[in-house]
């Protein structure tokens, strides 16, 4: 039984709380993905006091001897590394 009128009885700021309380229901839901690691960085890509470095493997250039995509990088020329001091 379809009712388009059902759809106005629903209160301003009815879903403003979830059912269990939580102050922000899809605060807990992580969405984003962290972005793929290459083979040749040497700590995983989100780990806070990391960054991106030249690809020691082709010196930046993204390609291997003949031409084909570097295996270290991907392609990409960069991989990632530990930047912070500890």
């Amino acid at each position: 039984m379809n009712n388009k009128d059902s759809v106005r009885q629903i209160q301003p700021g009815a879903f403003a709380e979830s059912v269990a309380g939580e102050e922000d229901p899809g605060a807990s839901v992580d969405l984003v993905q962290p972005p793929a690691g290459q083979p040749g960085d040497e700590v995983p890509r989100g780990v806070p006091g990391t960054g991106e470095a030249i690809c020691r493997v082709c010196g930046g250039s993204g390609r291997a001897e003949g031409g084909a995509p570097c295996e270290a990088c991907g392609g990409t020329g960069k991989i990632n590394v530990g930047v912070g001091g500890g």
